[in-house]
């Protein structure tokens, strides 16, 4: 043992110490010199600061995919009661005599739309990627 070695001994779960032979056998390396690598890294005090800064990027980009998605959500919304407002403005209440058929034909037109969202969201298009193509077609060719 040398001036600047402490000798210890330590008990490993047997699938832990497997793992550091395997690892040690295909690194070419002692497993003391695992061991003392791990140690340094684990108590290195930068390791924190390195994690910490990990985390943070981390959080960070996930706030920023939230923010995006709460924006989208909002734009719904206010599409979405924007064309109910226009809608309720724009359609005059049925006569009585008319309710009952307009109940089935709702009914009807409520299954298709249930048909073409459920398809639309299995095989696309996206409204996004048709929006993308409308604004394209939009754009004056040439420029």
């Amino acid at each position: 043992m040398s001036a600047g070695q402490v000798k210890r001994s330590v008990r490993l779960p047997a699938d832990l110490a497997r793992a550091l032979a395997d690892h040690a056998r295909v690194r070419n390396a002692s497993q003391t010199a695992i061991i003392e690598a791990a140690l340094q890294s684990f108590l290195s005090p930068d390791v924190a600061d390195r994690l910490e800064a990990s985390l943070s990027r981390r959080l960070d980009r996930l706030t920023r995919d939230v923010e995006r998605l709460e924006w989208h959500v909002e734009l719904t919304n206010e599409t979405l009661a924007l064309f109910i407002r226009s809608w309720l403005n724009a359609t005059p209440a049925l006569p009585d005599n008319a309710v009952k058929a307009a109940h089935a034909q709702g009914r009807e037109r409520w299954t298709r739309f249930i048909d073409t969202l459920n398809r639309r969201m299995e095989l696309g298009p996206r409204f996004r990627q048709e929006l993308g193509e409308d604004r394209k077609s939009d754009e004056p060719s040439g420029a």
